[in-house]
């Protein structure tokens, strides 16, 4: 089947397996971006998804995964503090929402957080959507009880993140402290009607391009429609420091794959973009229509004013709703 046929067919509707996407590593990558980008169109059009994050607590994870600055376990020169307090948390929201982002996402280290964590989070929540009709709130806190899932769902909570990273055999060799399992176990209690889900993963870690076809196919099994690509940013005093950087090239690839297996989504640069010598240019026009704008968790991202300009340079219309 030649790339004009497959991308003919997942316009029609048809589902790309995992022999398909196997195929697309041979395909030349110009050819395979502007049919990735014209899936992303049939679908999507040019509306383009923005978020920002907020770190609201930051470092001591308990958990061992070897890419992350935040983890007790490796002595990185990070700036750590407790979970914000509500005042801080809702004066940093209302900073970012009266430049114009509506879509904001709390994020906090740790396997889990504690339940006066939890109610501090659900409060600032609820007050800020009880003010503020249009903004958009959503949260990745780790593993998630059926309760706490519930509880999100009730104040309106818009997205919940929780990335799987990697494909299930690769997993184990990132982290050992929680599984592969505890992740899913967390996706499958959200109702991805009522709260959508964000999960996608994180690539450069010594992983194969089969593995990222297998997360790319477990994460259409959960029909997920916010899929974060983050590039690895190799920190000093990780086990990966010495992993080498993704190219624009390889990235644009993973990016066009993905497209073709989750045609509908909304492919999202998150991590890493700042590494890529255009800022993501090129990953925009090979299948990616959404990005986290700003700074990350523990490092640089790009200045939202570049962004903003270069995604509509590109053509896209910003939104912030899928």
């Amino acid at each position: 089947m030649t790339i004009t046929e497959l991308t003919s067919k997942v316009l029609n509707g048809y589902k790309v397996d995992k022999s398909d996407a196997i195929q697309l590593l041979e395909v030349p990558l110009n050819e395979l971006t502007f049919q990735a980008n014209k899936i992303r169109y049939h679908f999507c059009g040019n509306n383009f998804d923005a978020c920002t994050i907020i770190n609201v607590k930051s470092g001591k994870c308990s958990e061992d995964c070897k890419f992350c600055s935040q983890s007790i376990h490796y002595k990185t020169d990070i700036r750590e503090y407790p979970l914000l307090s509500k005042n801080q948390l809702e004066k940093q929201t209302l900073g970012i929402y009266n430049t114009g982002f509506k879509r904001i996402s709390y994020v906090a280290s740790g396997k889990t957080i504690t339940e006066e964590e939890f109610k501090q989070i659900e409060e600032t929540v609820k007050n800020l959507k009880e003010k503020y009709a249009d903004i958009k709130l959503c949260v990745s806190l780790g593993l998630l009880t059926q309760k706490q899932v519930e509880q999100l769902e009730q104040i309106g909570v818009d997205r919940i993140h929780n990335n799987l990273e990697t494909s299930k055999t690769y997993f184990p060799k990132i982290c050992t402290t929680h599984s592969y399992h505890d992740k899913l176990a967390t996706l499958e209690k959200i109702n991805n009607k009522t709260v959508k889900i964000c999960s996608g993963g994180i690539f450069g870690l010594g992983e194969s391009f089969e593995d990222r076809i297998d997360l790319a196919l477990e994460l259409r099994e959960h029909d997920i429609k916010s899929i974060p690509i983050n590039i690895l940013n190799p920190i000093k005093k990780t086990p990966l420091e010495n992993s080498q950087i993704l190219s624009n090239e390889e990235v644009c690839r993973i990016i066009a794959i993905f497209r073709f297996i989750n045609p509908d989504a909304y492919i999202r640069m998150a991590g890493g973009r700042l590494l890529l010598p255009d800022n993501g240019r090129k990953a925009f026009h090979s299948g990616s229509n959404a990005a986290i704008l700003g700074n990350m968790l523990t490092t640089d991202g790009v200045r939202y004013e570049e962004d903003i300009k270069m995604i509509r340079d590109l053509g896209y219309k910003m939104t912030y709703e899928l």
